[in-house]
């Protein structure tokens, strides 16, 4: 239907979605109010961005961190479809964007758009997330430089993930159920799909479409458990619904539908932006994880053994938890084609190889020589296991599961390309398996 008069007008003429659109399908807003602070606070769950190893390198700060829980919100800030409105002049378009309420702008048209309407959901929690530092955005992420465990700073570096990029919505009652949709509502409560964005008209005769670059779910299969396989990676829509993924990542052709999957986040579902890939664990989930005090305790558990270099006999020593990025005297370093752990050492230099390779000493294999480092942070560890293996090239330690888990996910990179990586640093996996068994002089073994 074509409206052209009053705002008084369109409402009379317009489509009610409160009964058109099935509870699963439901979409909402911008969050202003603060997050409920009380002494048992009911938490969703958490999002860790992969790559950081636990903290930004400028540490975390505000809305800008490494991880965000999310806890129910002392006031529901969340909103459900409620009225269509078929738009032929702009004019209109332009006023009912301007309403103060939020709303979804499909342009098909320079003479024909359709807005969606939203109305306040007492029952849903709504959390947004993005590149952009505005205040309806609750949680900041900007693009992450694979093996630097360093973010591109959002607002001078040409940055592929969008300013309003997804949003998380969460059910205020038990079970406290979680959705992702694509894209998130700007200062002016709307969201808006020009013409070059791809949407459509669904079989039921609503719209649907995707962000530029689109926001890919791959949920595990099994859960976020030691018994974990990865799952398949679908494009979420902005109603929420799964697709197949397009050939690139801005394709103007969206994939097909899959019914049988849903944007309901699971323990462990991997949610990326096309520029940094985070990680939900749900609250249940992280009862059952490894805490940094475990962790702590299993890294004074290989330093008590005292592990020596079999070349130098110096004793070994993994540093502390905090300290991260500068190496000490006596941290470990391991030759990753042979996992032979050792001191330090200035010697075994490939010349053929451009001096980028070492020959270990024990078994004349040559590779990169690396540092090692504990994996510090503990929602990226799938059990309790000793920390055994290390990710090739980076050096990053953690359980065996954990590395055979994360070494066969497939993370996106660009447009089109995947790439298994380390989770603590972002750095893609080399090597037949991309890890490698510790070989430690001394009881370790």
């Amino acid at each position: 239907m074509v409206l052209e008069s009053s705002p008084e007008a369109v409402s009379s003429q317009s489509l009610d979605l409160r009964r058109a659109c099935p509870k699963s399908s439901r979409i909402y807003p911008s969050p202003g109010d603060s997050i409920l602070l009380t002494k048992e606070p009911v938490k969703y769950g958490e999002l860790i961005v992969l790559g950081y190893n636990g903290s930004l390198p400028n540490g975390d700060k505000g809305r800008r961190r490494s991880r965000l829980a999310l806890f129910k919100r002392s006031k529901a800030n969340g909103v459900k479809p409620d009225v269509i409105h078929h738009i032929s002049t702009p004019l209109v378009s332009k006023a009912l964007s301007n309403k103060g309420q939020h709303s979804i702008s499909y342009t098909l048209s320079r003479s024909h758009s359709v807005i969606v309407e939203y109305t306040h959901d007492s029952e849903t929690d709504m959390f947004q997330i993005g590149r952009s530092t505005e205040s309806m955005i609750d949680f900041v992420v900007t693009d992450t430089t694979p093996g630097t465990n360093s973010a591109v700073d959002g607002q001078s570096a040409q940055s592929t993930i969008s300013r309003f990029a997804c949003r998380v919505i969460c059910e205020r009652n038990p079970p406290y159920t979680a959705r992702i949709y694509a894209a998130g509502f700007d200062a002016s409560r709307n969201i808006f799909l020009g013409e070059r964005a791809a949407k459509w008209r669904t079989p039921d005769g609503l719209m649907d479409g995707l962000t530029t670059n689109g926001v890919l779910v791959m949920h595990p299969n099994g859960g976020f458990s030691e018994d974990s396989t990865p799952g398949v990676w679908r494009e979420i829509s902005v109603c929420g619904n799964v697709y197949a993924l397009r050939d690139s990542r801005s394709a103007q052709q969206w994939g097909k539908l899959v019914e049988s999957e849903s944007n309901v986040l699971q323990d462990g579902s991997l949610i990326d932006l096309c520029g940094a890939t985070l990680l939900w664990r749900t609250s249940e989930g992280l009862l059952r994880t490894l805490t940094l005090q475990q962790l702590e305790a299993l890294r004074q558990e290989i330093n008590a053994a005292r592990p020596q270099c079999p070349v130098g006999f110096s004793t070994l020593a993994f540093p502390s938890l905090a300290q991260r990025g500068v190496v000490e005297k006596k941290q470990p370093w391991v030759y990753v084609n042979c996992g032979h752990v050792h001191g330090f050492h200035n010697w075994g230099f490939r010349k053929e190889k451009g001096g980028l390779e070492r020959e270990c000493p024990m078994c004349r294999r040559s590779g990169p020589y690396v540092p090692l480092w504990l994996g510090c942070e503990a929602g990226l560890y799938l059990d309790a296991g000793r920390p055994t293996h290390a990710f090739c090239p980076c050096g990053h330690v953690c359980s065996a599961k954990t590395v055979q888990y994360w070494a066969q996910i497939p993370l996106p990179h660009g447009t089109h390309a995947f790439h298994a990586a380390c989770p603590f640093c972002g750095t893609w996996l080399t090597g037949q398996q991309g890890f490698v068994r510790l070989i430690f002089q001394g009881p370790l073994d």
